[in-house]
């Protein structure tokens, strides 16, 4: 693969898909206290319904700051997600529980373990009532948002879970038995979860959470829209950051892609991307996305919904070396999702979002998005909100100069900016809503900064 800018996040993200991860925690005990410490208290009385395994540790601090280099979070999986100069809090000490659901695939080695459906769940020693609950963005593993999220709502007081969605890494679709499994498995998987860390938040701290929020990035942000559509019993509200669309009739990622594989192969020029919503001035973002996100996106989507478009691409794996992995299907430039037959349109439909959400949503969604186009997700998602007369229930911000990897923003710092700050603005917007009754600023364009730390901080409305 030729240099381009924008190695440093490709080989961080080639480490993250190539990870077997840390070994299983050292001094923990299955499902016991390895120590008496004060702030281990009911610690030996907590256990995670339905789990066939659970490893408890007291550590001195939950968030990365305590836990990069040990056992107990994988700094690779988070890789090219937040940029430097991020400032995270530190020192919650707490309680977390590593452990897995039974499943039959074997796709996260993550511990040693080769098992999937494992989670994360921490428990702060100063609680405050709350419970966070997320599902791992792409293709990732548990750990991979605990920068992004774990880390601030922790540090909050709250309660985090987070789960690998019950399979992981390139070869995904392979899961199931049915077009489409795979994918839906990640939706129970996100609720089984959610219903055991409500219990286990109840027995550590002798009652259940007051307030449960969803919430996640990419594919965790699709996760928060399907949660609040499906379950919203078991939430209060949810924050979207650049949730993933599925629609049955689209659009969806596989009528947005296959122009991007046509392009790489000198099928197609800039214009028609453009033409199939790629936004106007993202141009110097389209290098690193055909070597990362486009050919591979494509074609393990289509293989997840699809796979008898072309069997043999890319088969039984998504390959076994970089070129392989991030390669496209030259089959996919011709790809047309609107005349493939109508199993293939009811193996999406199983998964797809309807936009009748049932708690309170805040969107966020960068407007150079350039693996998501906005104008193709979530404007589209938004305007089906509003359709199903639920537009009350939500928040839609743009975020100006966002873009799907805030990793990128260190290689392009000129023309990018961060949108984790902006999320964090988000949850406090949506914590004020659900429990004050404050209404979020209205749907609008959160302009850069002109001045200021762009990386740390941002306000969703002007100030003044």
């Amino acid at each position: 693969m030729r240099p381009f800018r924008g190695v440093p996040l490709l080989t961080a993200f080639l480490a993250a898909l190539t990870a077997v991860g840390p070994a299983s925690p050292v001094g923990a005990a299955e499902a016991g206290p390895p120590n008496a410490a004060a702030h281990c208290a009911r610690q030996d009385r907590v256990r995670v319904p339905g789990a066939d395994r659970q490893v408890t540790a007291c550590l001195p601090d939950l968030t990365t700051a305590g836990l990069a280099g040990t056992p107990y979070t994988d700094m690779a999986d988070q890789a090219g997600l937040s940029a430097k100069g991020t400032k995270n809090p530190s020192g919650v000490p707490g309680v977390q529980i590593d452990g897995h659901f039974p499943d039959d695939s074997r796709l996260n080695a993550t511990h040693g373990w080769a098992h999937d459906a494992q989670f994360v769940i921490r428990l702060p020693d100063h609680w405050n009532g709350g419970l966070v609950v997320t599902g791992a963005p792409g293709t990732r593993r548990q750990y991979a948002t605990d920068t992004l999220i774990s880390d601030a709502v922790l540090a909050q007081g709250f309660a985090y879970a987070a789960t690998d969605k019950g399979n992981t890494g390139p070869d995904f679709f392979t899961d199931g038995r049915r077009p489409g499994d795979a994918v839906a498995e990640w939706n129970r998987r996100v609720t089984e979860l959610t219903v055991a860390a409500k219990q286990a938040v109840r027995l550590r701290y002798g009652h259940g959470p007051r307030r449960t929020y969803m919430t996640g990035i990419s594919n965790g942000g699709y996760l928060t829209r399907w949660q609040l559509e499906n379950r919203p019993d078991l939430y209060d509200g949810g924050v979207d950051w650049e949730g993933v669309l599925w629609t049955a009739g689209g659009p969806n990622l596989l009528t947005g892609l296959p122009v991007t594989v046509a392009r790489s192969l000198g099928r197609a020029d800039d214009a028609a991307l453009i033409d199939a919503g790629f936004a106007p001035g993202s141009q110097f973002l389209w290098p690193y996305h055909e070597k990362v996100y486009w050919g591979l996106t494509q074609k393990v989507f289509r293989a997840e919904f699809d796979p008898s478009y072309d069997p043999g691409c890319p088969g039984a794996t998504a390959g076994s070396t970089a070129e392989q992995i991030f390669s496209a299907c030259a089959s996919d430039a011709a790809y047309d999702y609107a005349s493939r037959p109508a199993s293939v349109h009811r193996a999406v439909e199983r998964i797809a979002l309807t936009g009748r959400i049932g708690r309170p949503l805040i969107t966020l969604h960068g407007d150079l998005d350039t693996l998501l186009p906005i104008a193709t997700d979530s404007d589209v998602y938004a305007r089906m909100i509003d359709e199903r007369g639920r537009g009350g229930l939500h928040r839609y911000y743009t975020v100006a100069d966002g873009t799907h990897a805030d990793g990128l923003y260190d290689t392009f710092p000129d023309r990018l900016r961060p949108i984790l700050p902006c999320y964090r603005s988000a949850f406090a917007a949506l914590r004020a809503w659900v429990e004050r009754g404050d209404a979020p600023p209205a749907d609008r364009t959160v302009a850069r900064p002109a001045d200021g730390d762009v990386v740390n901080a941002c306000a969703l409305a002007p100030t003044g």
